[in-house]
């Protein structure tokens, strides 16, 4: 749907799929580092940036930002927090005040993948779109999943909100006398919906990766052992690993389990099962006991008032209603 002409949705159809950059691009990209050893788990951050070695961050580590165990808040402008400079970005996130210490509890952080993306990047010398387009898309054969869209490409894009009102409001509210020149007031259709990713370039770890359904299967079964070419069968079994076991939410490696009470999975997945959602109104949910993904897009804060609409009930239905017409084959 794009507003004022409604566009039938397709499998071609490419959406902006959020957060769900963190699992299949930032995720998928550490357990690469991690399977090689060029990275590992318990590695402390403050190791690849110094930005981290604070008394208070110095011992996070690369499980504790792929587990959101660190500590680090859900979310901050940092558009307004680096001065609108994006070479900033991670002093300012090394600035904040941690909400809890590190491996205490699972505390969703966009922050904590931002850093990870910055990661990447720094210990590479690559963006992380280059990493992508070299490890993932490119092995992979994907032609329709990228970051920034191409102008050529935006007709096939859905559209999300118009201009940046949820963002705006959350600032004014909690960062007032922080003026910002930068908000967008159009609909927001191929460009990245996100803000903090919109401010570093377009390409981030928690945010701006445009997809179709069909490709982000392709994704989806680099996850599953038996089906992974990028993964060894070991590796995946991270992602059904409960790495946070005794804590507030059951996590794995970039994803969540659907053992956590509440989750998007609901009854009809079994409790390894893994999944995320993305806040344009995406989600993918992967059972890989069985090798089956549950992929559902929709562009839910396009032409929508505030508050957007929970679809976390939409999420859980159409997980059963799948799982039930699969079981009756």
């Amino acid at each position: 749907m794009r507003v004022p002409e409604t566009h039938p949705a397709t499998l071609q159809t490419i959406y902006d799929l959020a957060s769900l950059t963190k699992p299949l691009i930032t995720g998928l990209l550490c357990a690469r580092l991690v399977e090689s050893a060029e990275l590992a788990l318990d590695d402390p951050i403050a190791r690849y940036l110094p930005e981290f070695d604070r008394p208070d961050k110095k011992g996070i580590t690369l499980r504790q930002l792929l587990t959101h165990t660190s500590g680090l808040p859900a979310w901050r402008p940092l558009y307004l927090l680096a001065n609108d400079t994006k070479e900033q970005a991670l002093a300012a996130i090394a600035a904040e005040m941690l909400q809890s210490l590190p491996g205490e509890r699972v505390s969703y952080s966009d922050l904590g993948f931002i850093t990870l993306g910055l990661l990447l990047q720094r210990r590479s010398g690559q963006t992380l779109a280059a990493l992508a387009q070299n490890q993932i898309f490119k092995p992979l054969g994907l032609q329709q999943t990228f970051f920034n869209p191409a102008l050529a490409a935006r007709t096939g894009v859905a559209a999300c909100e118009t201009g940046n009102a949820y963002e705006r409001d959350m600032c004014e509210r909690d960062f007032s006398g922080r003026p910002y020149a930068g908000w967008r007031h159009e609909t927001i259709w191929g460009q990245v919906h996100d803000g903090n990713a919109y401010f570093l370039g377009g390409i981030a770890g928690h945010a701006g990766l445009f997809s179709t359904v069909t490709e982000t299967l392709r994704l989806a079964n680099q996850f599953i052992g038996s089906q992974s070419t990028l993964l060894m069968p070991e590796t995946c079994r991270l992602f059904r690993e409960n790495m946070t076991a005794g804590l507030n939410e059951a996590r794995s490696f970039a994803w969540q389990l659907a053992a956590t009470s509440g989750s998007t999975a609901g009854p009809g997945l079994p409790a390894d099962a893994f999944g995320h959602t993305g806040f344009t109104g995406t989600s993918c949910w992967i059972d890989a006991a069985t090798e089956r993904s549950f992929i559902l897009f929709t562009n839910r804060t396009h032409n929508r008032s505030l508050p957007f609409a929970n679809i976390n009930s939409v999420r859980r239905e159409f997980h059963r209603l799948a799982v039930t017409a699969l079981t009756s084959r």
